[in-house]
């Protein structure tokens, strides 16, 4: 396996992370404020989930095969930053399709545009997203790199605050949705720039030993580490994406608010000052303690937050568990490019193989359209039934994650401590 020496990097983690910022930005206020209030005003309320989860399913089919693909592509090339140019391109004239569908809401016609501009989307950010992934392990020495991962985790729970305030200030002022739209394209182009400067084509790690020849596909899940951060990651996503994608209708359904959109960004906020004030303290810590040790307690606290927002008796105690949740979610995130980046076999296949591990957080997002479904028919038994499935089954995923992090070998946690 090659190792890197105990060199400076040569980029910064501020700029080496920019790009994730925007990216954090964009899918929070996409995902989680535009697009559920969106299919509600396109299909109505009795459908609303079980829309919102396929079409979010279908934009996690393109996620999943993209990213090894094209990281195979960047690696056989030697180049990164074409195609997180390219990439980013696509991203945003799928923006402008979604913003036109939205604008226009022609009924059922209008949807199908509408998920047109999500497929571009989802098309673009996954072509920049292997390539961009590889920029940690092949800049960044194991001893350095939960410093590194606790400024990605941090950007991007700062991205996704300002994704959740930019929400509550459009709902406020009843600003149009093509609004939104431009300033999701906006911070997502902006930042993507500094990386794009900041980082010169052809940079590599510093005196960096002779790599392994890659892996075979076949091969990539026989290497121990690589596996069983594969399916832990899984898990974590799975619980994300159980009650993720349907916040919004959790306020209106359980705690009877009246206005969704701002209330749901108040409790996004909530998450996210939770995880910004766990993000870099946990990667820092991983690098002393190694890797697990931040994962055990980030998914214990995740699992227990998903099981009490069950039976929360009133909207300011849900906020409170939000924050709570974010302690755990920030913890999680500012070790989960570290604990990718140890596990990978080679560096001559850094894209593919970070390609596929970004696989693991993103082919979840299928479990969309069944736990949309579920949450439908559940509440139609009544009493919220469908909060409870889905929450349980959020939790449970958790748990498993942090139950079977125990198998990644110790060998990931003495390559964040070699020199």
């Amino acid at each position: 396996m090659t190792t890197l020496p105990s060199a400076a990097p040569r980029v910064s983690p501020w700029v080496l992370s920019a790009f994730w910022f925007g990216t954090a930005f964009h899918w929070l206020l996409l995902l989680l404020i535009l697009m559920p209030a969106n299919v509600v005003r396109f299909v109505g309320e009795e459908q609303k989930g079980t829309y919102l989860g396929t079409l979010t399913a279908v934009g996690a089919v393109m996620a999943l095969v993209l990213p090894p693909i094209i990281g195979a592509r960047s690696d056989r090339t030697g180049r990164r930053l074409p195609y997180i140019r390219l990439g980013l391109g696509v991203n945003l004239a799928g923006l402008a399709v979604m913003a036109f569908a939205a604008t226009a809401l022609a009924g059922l016609g209008g949807f199908w545009v509408y998920v047109l501009g999500f497929l571009l989307v989802q098309f673009g950010n996954n072509y920049a997203t292997a390539p961009y992934s590889a920029l940690i392990p092949q800049l960044v020495p194991p001893e350095q790199r939960g410093r590194y991962s606790g400024v990605m985790g941090l950007l991007q729970a700062v991205g996704q605050l300002l994704g959740a305030v930019t929400a509550f200030v459009v709902g406020l002022l009843k600003l149009p949705v093509l609004v939104s739209f431009a300033l999701i394209a906006l911070v997502l182009f902006v930042p993507a720039l500094v990386t794009l400067r900041g980082v010169p084509e052809g940079t590599g790690p510093p005196a960096q030993t002779p790599a392994r020849p890659a892996l075979p596909w076949r091969q990539l899940f026989a290497h121990q580490p690589f596996l069983w951060v594969f399916v832990t990651r899984v898990l974590f996503a799975l619980g994300q994406y159980s009650v993720q994608p349907f916040l919004q209708y959790y306020n209106v359904d359980v705690l009877r608010q009246r206005d969704p959109a701002t209330s749901t960004s108040i409790m996004l906020v909530c998450i996210i000052v939770g995880s910004i004030a766990s993000a870099l303290v946990g990667g820092r810590i991983s690098d002393r303690v190694g890797r697990k040790p931040v994962i055990y307690v980030a998914g214990g606290a995740m699992a227990a937050a998903a099981l009490l927002l069950l039976v929360a008796p009133s909207y300011p105690a849900a906020l409170a568990l939000a924050v709570f949740f974010g302690l755990g979610f920030g913890a999680f995130t500012s070790v989960d490019w570290a604990l990718g980046s140890d596990a990978m076999p080679s560096a001559s296949s850094y894209a593919r193989d970070m390609g596929i591990w970004h696989v693991a957080f993103v082919a979840p997002q299928l479990s969309s359209a069944p736990q949309g479904a579920l949450l439908d028919w559940g509440n139609a038994q009544g009493g919220n039934l469908g909060y409870t499935l889905v929450f349980g089954i959020a939790a449970l995923f958790f748990l498993l994650g942090v139950v079977l992090v125990r198998n990644v070998p110790e060998v990931v946690r003495r390559r964040a401590h070699a020199t």
